[in-house]
């Protein structure tokens, strides 16, 4: 049935009409408002006198306003082309009208009644377009449960302003609808899947915010956009509690974060603490460090033309990487704390002149035993009070015991003197004497403890690393424990080269922010009440442990795929690790998605049958939606200029076919620099993504198979997906998986000589 031919046309027309003026008039109101109050602002800053309060308030809630207006005005700006998505006829048990309601990326109501004319898609009501079914219905909101029936479910296509299509339906997408948002280009899918949040996806948005939450979703399953909805979700459930600098996500990269970055606003939120692991480090450390290249190290895993030195070089390399994220390597920095505890208070007693205040024995124990728990910084602050304390009160005996002898003397030099003059004498001796005692004591007791404490080391956590890492006895003594000698001692003398290079690797952030949580504690304020992680199979066990304990009374969603780990080297194997290791076993919620919806049934089937051949992994792959495209192409090719030439014709015949995104996807980075100028010759338009870049570039792009992941083009084609390049180890297969699975439309697969026999 056609749009025009629907029983609701004209009514859902006129709806649209009358939304879309009242849109216009709510920008008008807003945009008028807007200039005065910047004109406003500008004039109390203009006249304002330093010492004004009044003033001052009046910057700060006018500041505040202005940018509750330019959020405002940027959704209607939005809802001029696209006011709301679905419908929603709702009747609760105890009413006798029903709530027509409709649902969009925000609400709206009108100013004069504050009737509602556009519901906001994280309501608690909107969750009956979600989840609910037609029929016998519920939804959760502050005041409890609501019960009723469903009466009606509808999607609604508009674009432009104009009423496109209408879809009745009973689950959240009708096929129709989600084949047209999945058969979009990949340049326009990230900001519009609020409309087609399926159920399994609505529950991980709408998930309670202080249950630990681990997501296992499989490629093209939406993981990131369900991440970002989440965090727009919380910050609407819970905006009188947190502001939305209380929420922060962590990416792979600053490439992704590019990516995402207009996803957040087009949500209609904003100030959401985006970084990378990296950088939210160095914050944390406090110093910038420079870091070597992670993908270097991936780069040599990924390259098998190597001889059988570099190949047991890099089987070192693997094993020492492994355990330096494992949280073996956290008790090692835990026992190396107790060893610097052990030795940290001064071998000496605090004293004033020959009397006692604190013997070094009594210190110690208040800094080992009493004060045991909190970071040494932190007992050592106590310890000073503490030593200030008794200080004071020997100060004061002191001086009572000095009064005392002077008080004495002068009595005595009364009675025993002579005459008049010797009595004097004695007397004036006597308070010469006390003053002078007093004088030392005073000036004595103002730097007694200053001086003590001067005395304990002042290493800074990196240089407490480094002695870690050069005690070559003493590291191999605590690493033993966990890991044969070998392993050991190359990994301490690798990463003493690091460090001696004036650098520091991804693996060596987390004992290093660990080291000054428990030595000096975290002096930063960091507000984050939420942290979200992306691609999170990436992260160790130990890079969780450090989140958890910084960021103090945090809660996480962390999602991820398994499937496609690729640095396991350093990342996570089994969720379970992150459940006991880091939530001490507490219960968290683990939920799945099994559904893809980036690539066609034939790519997706292609693409899992390469994830096959992990057996342990197997049970992770996706299940497509059903929209059927071309099938995958082979293509072998006689060498590395007839596949180029090849690749470039392909690339221009998509290109014509109206493709927005093609992405050229090489397994090393080397292979990317041969064939760019090979490409460069018919497409000068072509970029080489090498994972330095502070801009995402749409269009057509060359990228190597390890910074493909978390990216989506309309058409993929793999350079040389030959035995020869793609073994069967699990790296390979992880990689090959990965490149498989980044296309919304079309793969070709090029191989030189024998295919992998990953594609048999």
């Amino acid at each position: 049935m056609s749009t025009a031919n629907h029983p609701a046309y004209k009514e859902e027309l006129e709806r649209c009409r009358y939304t879309l003026d009242y849109v216009e008039k709510s920008l008008e109101r807003a945009l008028e408002k807007r200039k005065k109050v910047s004109n406003e602002l500008e004039n109390v800053k203009r006249h304002m006198s330093g010492d004004s309060s009044a003033d001052y308030t009046s910057v700060m809630v006018n500041t505040m306003l202005q940018d509750t207006l330019a959020l405002k005005v940027r959704n209607l700006y939005t809802a001029r082309s696209k006011p709301y998505f679905a419908r929603v006829d709702f009747k609760e048990y105890e009413s006798d009208s029903t709530e027509k309601l409709y649902i969009g990326k925000m609400s709206l109501a009108r100013d004069e009644d504050q009737e509602i004319i556009i519901v906001d898609w994280r309501a608690p009501i909107a969750n009956l377009y979600y989840e609910g079914r037609l029929g016998d219905s519920s939804y959760v909101c502050p005041d409890g449960t609501i019960e009723g029936e469903l009466l009606l479910k509808r999607q609604f296509s508009i674009n432009s302003g104009k009423l496109e299509a209408i879809f009745d339906i009973d689950i959240t997408t009708n096929d129709e609808f989600l084949q047209t948002y999945l058969g979009a280009n990949a340049e326009n899918r990230l900001k519009e899947i609020v409309s087609t949040i399926q159920e399994e996806q609505n529950k991980i948005v709408r998930a309670p915010m202080w249950k630990p939450l681990i997501v296992q979703g499989v490629a093209g399953s939406g993981k990131t956009t369900i991440a970002l909805h989440r965090i727009a979700y919380l910050i609407y459930t819970f905006e009188k509690t947190f502001e939305p600098e209380n929420f922060m996500i962590i990416a792979p990269n600053r490439l992704f974060l590019n990516y995402i970055s207009e996803v957040l606003p087009e949500l209609g939120v904003e100030r959401v603490k985006q970084t990378t692991f990296e950088d939210f480090a160095m914050e944390l450390i406090g110093k910038k460090f420079k870091l070597t290249d992670a993908n270097e190290k991936l780069n040599r895993f990924v390259n098998l033309n190597g001889t059988a030195s570099q190949s047991g070089y890099n089987d070192m390399l693997r094993e020492a990487s492994i355990f330096k994220t494992s949280m073996n390597f956290k008790e090692i920095i835990d026992e190396y704390i107790l060893k610097i505890e052990q030795d940290f208070i001064p071998k000496k007693d605090l004293m004033l002149g020959t009397k006692v205040i604190y013997t070094y024995e009594e210190i110690n124990d208040i800094f080992l035993t009493q004060y045991g728990m909190w970071p040494i910084a932190q007992r050592m602050n106590e310890i000073k009070k503490s030593l200030n304390s008794r200080l004071k009160t020997a100060k004061q005996q002191f001086i009572a015991q000095i009064e005392a002898e002077c008080d004495k003397k002068v009595a005595m030099a009364r009675i025993k003197a002579a005459n008049e003059e010797e009595r004097q004498k004695a007397v004036r001796e006597a308070f010469e004497k006390r003053d002078r005692v007093l004088g030392k004591i005073e000036k004595v007791s103002k730097t007694l403890v200053k001086e003590y404490l001067e005395e304990l080391p002042k290493l800074s956590p990196y240089q407490y690393y480094v002695e870690l890492m050069e005690d070559g006895e003493g590291f191999n003594l605590l690493a033993g424990r966990y890991a044969g000698r070998e392993v050991c001692e190359f990994t301490r003398k690798y990463t003493l080269g690091i460090l001696g290079s004036k650098q520091l690797e991804l693996e060596d952030l987390a004992p290093i922010i660990y080291l000054k949580y428990k030595i000096y504690g975290i002096d930063e304020k960091v507000p984050v009440k939420h942290i979200v992680i992306d691609e999170a199979q990436d992260f160790s066990a130990f890079q969780f442990f450090v989140l958890k304990r910084i960021v103090k009374d945090s809660s996480f969603t962390i999602l991820g795929d398994l499937c496609q780990g690729i640095h396991s080297y350093r990342g996570v194997r089994q969720w379970e690790e992150i459940v006991h290791e880091v939530f001490d076993g507490r219960k968290c919620e683990f939920l799945t998605l099994e559904q893809s919806y980036r690539t066609t049934v034939e790519i997706m089937e292609a693409a899992n049958g390469v994830m096959g051949k992990l057996k342990e992994l197997a049970k992770f792959r996706g299940t497509p939606v059903i929209r059927h495209g071309e099938e995958v192409e082979y293509i072998q090719g006689d060498s590395f200029e007839s596949v180029a030439g090849n690749i470039s014709k392909r690339l221009t015949a998509f290109k014509n076919k109206g493709l927005k995104t093609m992405a050229v996807i090489c397994k090393t980075m080397e292979e990317c620099r041969q064939l760019l100028p090979l490409l460069k010759k018919k497409h000068k338009d072509i970029n080489l993504i090498t994972g330095n870049e502070m801009e995402y570039r749409t269009g057509m792009v060359i990228v190597p198979s390890y910074l493909s992941k978390g990216l989506e083009f309309d058409a993929v084609l793999l350079s040389n997906a030959s035995s020869e390049n793609y073994s069967e180890n699990a790296l390979d297969t992880k990689l090959l998986y990965v490149a498989m699975t980044r296309p919304l439309h079309k793969l070709c697969i090029y191989y030189i000589g024998e295919k992998s026999k990953l594609l048999e």
